[in-house]
């Protein structure tokens, strides 16, 4: 009855993010493979091709190279989208980082709850560097949102120690 847009369609003419592309069936796979060879597309239950001109960003956190040898994922689709590669190392090899994140996750999620911005005392800042991170940039920011939440205006290493 209704005509969907799927995603390549909608980014026809500009970029389409694919988070987690190591995930993705070999069947999905497939399909994202003819897109960007053919740069054509068809609907669900159509049978005319519609072209399309997107560029791709892909973001994975498995390692591509081993899910190819394993059968996981086609060497082909990652040699189309392996064009330029940027590894992002773990946050907890980015220690530096993390003063920075929780800046700007104090000020975006307060704005968020709209309320005003919360502070953090430096050595509760030290305190969140030094931890591991496995969950990187997602883990720290449901972190910092818990202890927005939980804390007065000023997160301390008392905070830190009660709920994280």
């Amino acid at each position: 009855i209704k005509q969907r847009k799927g995603k390549f369609e909608q980014a026809d003419g500009g970029t389409l993010f694919m988070d987690e592309i190591g995930d993705m069936s070999l069947s999905a796979q497939a399909k994202v493979l003819r897109a960007l060879q053919e740069r054509k597309i068809s609907r669900v239950g159509s049978d005319r091709d519609i072209e399309v001109d997107v560029r791709v960003i892909a973001a994975t956190n498995k390692n591509l190279e081993k899910e190819i040898r394993e059968g996981n994922f086609r060497e082909d689709l990652y040699h189309r989208i392996g064009v330029i590669l940027i590894k992002v190392p773990p946050l907890r090899e980015r220690k530096g980082d993390v003063a920075i994140l929780i800046d700007h996750f104090l000020e975006s999620i307060c704005k968020e709850y709209h309320i005003p911005t919360k502070s953090i005392n430096n050595e509760a800042v030290k305190m969140l560097s030094e931890m591991h991170w496995s969950g990187n940039i997602r883990e720290l920011r449901n972190i910092v949102e818990r202890l927005i939440i939980l804390c007065e205006d000023t997160i301390t290493p008392d905070d830190i120690k009660e709920y994280v």
